[in-house]
């Protein structure tokens, strides 16, 4: 059975006083009306996209899904020309549900729900920010694996009004660093190339291919507590530790890195004090914080020179604890970090990771979205 919020499938509310055939003169107000309904709108485009990548229960049900946003016909709707994004969206989103699906992996169920957390008005524009909750509910779930995976992300979108009234939404922005939520199709960003340093150690590419050659990981030779990792990343995949910055909405790559830095030293992983643009050196809090504790080619650079991390051949080798980064154009500079939290019994990593706040999203998930990136898993 296919589930999405409430909110996403009721457009109609009380609107704003003003006739909807009469001249305006003066710019629109917007009361608590319409900035419900702008909520709605949002709720079902993004509700729209998340149900792209479910396979449903029949064709039928996977058109009533596809109609939400079309059912906001009245002074609130689509523009014409972000109706024709989000179809281009939408047929992006089910080609990656085809890759999924070459990957072995299905969705069941969604539930998307959105809320509004600020409006600004200046003439006939108004700018409404919002925050995504997603759960997808895996079709294949056994054993140890995850029932869902679940995202937060962030969004600013664009309404425009006309003459009498009637607002339309123009455009969508995802405003999170990374852009890698499952349902979003806009490129991933790219961090700044850091400054390389005096023959920084260079990690190995993986390959991305099944099947993988065996590499079981020891869970207690290495003396770290790799439990201890998985319990801090599902603790603070979205509530962020205050006892460390967040980096999320500050460019250069967000808070990924820092992130999985913090769930290493939680598992054991100690300080090598020094100067922060030493590689060599790695530490972190509240205050100050080394470049390889927050940066994702400086961890990689002190991870392999310290042999605290070491390259795998294959993704799907990884296992709990391990780390995986991503360099999305292939420039030899690495752009995202994530933590491994979760291996099923047939060899699925999964990963959890700040920029966009995802848990629990398998390698498969990554591989059918980000198919021409390169891909660097390390064993910790």
């Amino acid at each position: 059975m296919i589930t999405v919020a409430a909110s996403s499938v009721v457009a109609g509310v009380a609107l704003p006083s003003w006739s909807a055939g009469a001249a305006v003169v003066d710019d629109p107000t917007v009361d608590a009306g319409t900035k419900a309904t702008f909520q709605r709108l949002a709720d079902a485009v993004f509700a729209d996209r998340t149900q792209a990548l479910v396979s449903p229960a029949s064709g039928t049900a996977d058109k009533q899904a596809r109609q939400r946003t079309s059912r906001f016909t009245g002074q609130v709707r689509l523009s014409g020309t972000q109706s024709r994004e989000e179809s281009t969206t939408l047929g992006q989103l089910g080609a990656r549900k085809a890759r999924l699906a070459k990957l072995g992996e299905k969705y069941s169920a969604a539930d998307t729900a959105v809320a509004l957390n600020a409006t600004r008005v200046k003439g006939r524009q108004a700018t409404v920010a919002v925050t995504e909750t997603t759960t997808l509910t895996y079709a294949k779930a056994e054993g140890t694996a995850p029932r869902t995976t679940g995202f937060q992300a962030h969004h600013e979108l664009t309404f425009r009004a006309d003459r009498q009234g009637t607002w339309q939404l123009t455009g969508v922005r995802d405003t999170d660093d990374g852009y890698l939520a499952v349902n979003q199709v806009a490129a991933p960003s790219v961090a700044v190339a850091a400054a390389a340093a005096a023959d920084p150690p260079s990690a190995t590419r993986s390959a991305t291919t099944l099947p993988a050659p065996a590499k079981p990981k020891s869970l207690t030779a290495s003396g770290y507590d790799y439990k201890a990792m998985v319990a801090y990343a599902t603790k603070y995949w979205s509530t962020y530790n205050a006892a460390y910055p967040d980096f999320n909405g500050a460019g250069a790559g967000g808070d990924c890195t820092n992130f999985v830095s913090q769930a290493l030293k939680a598992g054991g992983w100690v300080h090598v004090p020094g100067y922060t643009n030493d590689f060599t050196k790695w530490f972190g809090n509240s205050e100050i914080q080394s470049d390889s504790f927050v940066g994702v080619n400086e961890f990689s650079w002190f991870a392999v020179s310290s042999k605290r991390a070491t390259s795998l051949a294959n993704v799907y080798q990884m296992d709990i604890g391990d780390v995986l980064q991503l360099d999305f154009d292939k420039d030899g500079s690495k752009d995202h970090s994530m933590i491994v939290t979760n291996r099923t019994a047939q060899g699925v990593p999964y990963l959890t990771y700040h920029s966009t706040n995802t848990y629990n999203r398998s390698v498969a998930s990554l591989i059918a979205s980000y198919p021409n990136a390169a891909y660097y898993a390390y064993r910790t």
